[in-house]
């Protein structure tokens, strides 16, 4: 897409600069940026991207733990729902934005709706905190994947120099014991090294920070010629991890109490229905699986050609996480119940929330099952794959706006684009480095409490009310009719004009309303870490009043005049003939259509 200056103006008002900087908000129309945008080589690369970050971690630790905790088959109601009302058209949303505007998130929001323009910085900043956390997981899976080449599995024993032997059972306790398992112990005192709290912070795990660093030089490696690169990788893998987690299912439906646990995970306890804290779950658990407010969804389409079919991406991608997560649920439920058959436990005594599932738990379930000589370096390199493809588009984000943004000036210094995928990769490193300290498991449950819960819930709102409300219903529908050649259905007007706004606020006010301080295990934090906490929620969270104060400042007039003419989008969705003439649309309504609404 290629707006001019022209473009941006106002009928009736004075020319002013809608661009959005950290410091000064400026949105600069970058013709030749745009013009030159690489695109995806072809629609599969785009939908496999977009598979292999709404399906992550998540869905293997997250998503069967809620159903067990929150009323077993019964979850998958308010889950669905939430799905259908709120994932589904939020998506379809992200992609259309990103799509048509070909921007990264921060100008694409600018343009929309100018007096939220802070939600597009907002959502650039959150993802890159996450993914300054989320690849220490990388560099845990990796630790796992090359110890699990020994001959026995370290975590199966309590005779290594890293157990506390008076605490150590070989088998599994159960969680109400107060023995800890072998494999507990490996995760604790093995990879982590862990201290007694935050408080301490330790030393730095050497063997963590080189895997650390080998987890970022793999998405360097994958990401550097932009979505190029990306392209051909996913097709791994994204791919991959289906492979190993319908070959762990049929392993696991024939060991012994697998059908227990299976039992446990689908039996509805319709109760839970009534409890207010399953629907925030459900919510939840989608907004954080999909990726809605993270700006990745916006920055992969932005790379897509103007008139690909991003209805039909929208529902490959939601239907594809939702069936990933329900099939990981019958992975490691069948896998829990053989845990609870082999040491007499019932299923609820071993299931666990987080990275526990599957850094303690499946470690153990791995060491049992025939093959494990197979299977477990299988399941780490799953779980690379899986971590891997979210890590490639969270960066992204940070990429594609540092590039929309000072694109030439950045260039012009680093002479090359791979060196600026590779600047982007190291901060995100180094700031990675307190994670892997003794004390890093701490710091890592205290950014992951406050950034992907707290603050994501208040982006999504603002982004809804953002696009959804004062951009309009009707722009997006015009919007689309111009990519698609043809509107959007009744289903997503009343999504995106009534039940998304009205959801999400609801979500928000019972997130606040039932809001707890982050904890890891049996570990209550100090009040200053509290603090420091919600210091990295303001860090994303604040660019929205930052930026709306602006740009009610740069206005002209009394104050309601500047609050109104901050709410009218500097996005020309008339000027569309040069647009269809650069993106080579070849779908003939679509342009019969655009020539009749100009």
């Amino acid at each position: 897409m290629d707006l001019g200056a022209e473009d941006l103006k106002i009928p009736g008002s004075d020319e002013r600069d809608f661009a959005l900087k950290p410091l000064d908000f400026k949105v600069t129309g970058k013709e030749s940026a745009e013009a030159q945008r690489p695109t995806w080589n072809n629609r599969m690369e785009f939908i496999l991207a977009s598979v292999g970050y709404a399906v992550g971690l998540g869905n293997i630790w997250r998503f069967p733990y809620l159903c067990y905790r929150s009323g077993g088959g019964a979850f998958l109601f308010p889950y669905l729902t939430m799905v259908l009302l709120c994932g589904l058209p939020l998506l379809f949303m992200e992609f259309s934005i990103g799509q048509y505007t070909r921007l990264g998130p921060v100008h694409a929001l600018a343009r929309i709706c100018p007096l939220l323009k802070g939600v597009g910085l907002a959502t650039v900043v959150i993802s890159f905190v996450f993914c300054t956390y989320h690849n220490v997981l990388m560099s845990w899976a990796l630790f796992y994947f090359f110890n699990s080449f020994e001959a026995t599995l370290p975590w199966t024993s309590c005779n290594n120099t890293w157990n506390v032997v008076e605490n150590c059972s070989s088998g599994f306790p159960g969680n109400t014991s107060h023995l800890q398992s072998a494999s507990q112990q490996f995760f604790d005192q093995r990879l982590l090294e862990k201290t007694h709290g935050i408080e301490e912070s330790g030393g730095v795990r050497w063997e963590l920070f080189g895997y650390l660093i080998l987890s970022w030089v793999i998405v360097y490696l994958c990401i550097f010629k932009g979505v190029k690169s990306t392209g051909k990788v996913v097709y791994f893998t994204a791919v991959f991890p289906y492979f190993i987690l319908f070959a762990l299912l049929i392993n696991n439906v024939q060991l012994p109490g697998a059908k227990n646990g299976i039992l446990y995970f689908v039996t509805p306890v319709w109760d839970k229905l009534f409890e207010v804290k399953v629907w925030v779950n459900a919510a939840a658990q989608v907004f954080n699986s999909i990726g809605i407010a993270f700006g990745s969804m916006i920055s992969m389409a932005s790379y897509n050609k103007f008139n690909n079919n991003i209805l039909r991406d929208a529902l490959i991608v939601t239907f594809t996480n939702c069936f990933t997560s329900i099939l990981a649920g019958f992975v490691i439920f069948s896998a829990i119940g053989y845990m609870a058959h082999i040491h007499n436990l019932p299923v609820d005594n071993i299931a666990t929330d987080g990275p526990g599932l599957v850094f303690v738990v499946y470690p153990e379930v791995l060491s049992t099952i025939p093959v494990h000589q197979l299977w477990a370096p299988l399941f780490f390199f799953m779980l690379l794959c899986l971590g891997l493809d979210s890590q490639f588009a969270i960066a992204e984000v940070a990429i594609t706006f540092i590039k929309d943004e000072f694109g030439p000036q950045v260039l012009r210094f680093l002479k090359r684009e791979e060196l600026l995928t590779l600047a982007v990769c190291i901060v995100g490193f180094a700031l990675g480095i307190p994670h892997v300290t003794e004390g890093g498991i701490y710091v890592f449950q205290l950014m992951d409490h406050y950034t992907a819960v707290v603050s994501l819930m208040f982006l999504a709102f603002f982004e809804v009310v953002a696009v959804c409300w004062i951009f309009g219903v009707s722009r997006i529908c015009l919007m689309i009719t111009k990519m698609l050649g043809k509107t959007a259905n009744i289903y997503f007007r009343v999504c995106w004009g009534l039940l998304c706004p009205v959801l999400v606020l609801c979500i928000l006010i019972a997130s606040i309303v039932q809001y707890t301080p982050a904890h890891y295990e049996t570990y209550t934090y100090p009040k200053w870490a509290e603090g420091v906490g919600w210091g990295v929620s303001l860090v994303s969270i604040v660019w929205i009043p930052i930026g709306a104060i602006h740009e009610i400042c740069s206005n002209k007039g009394s104050f309601l005049q500047r609050v109104k003419t901050a709410m009218i989008p500097t996005l020309d969705l008339d000027a569309d003939d040069a647009l269809a003439e650069k993106q080579n649309i070849d779908n003939p309504a679509a342009e019969n259509l655009m020539t009749s609404v100009a």
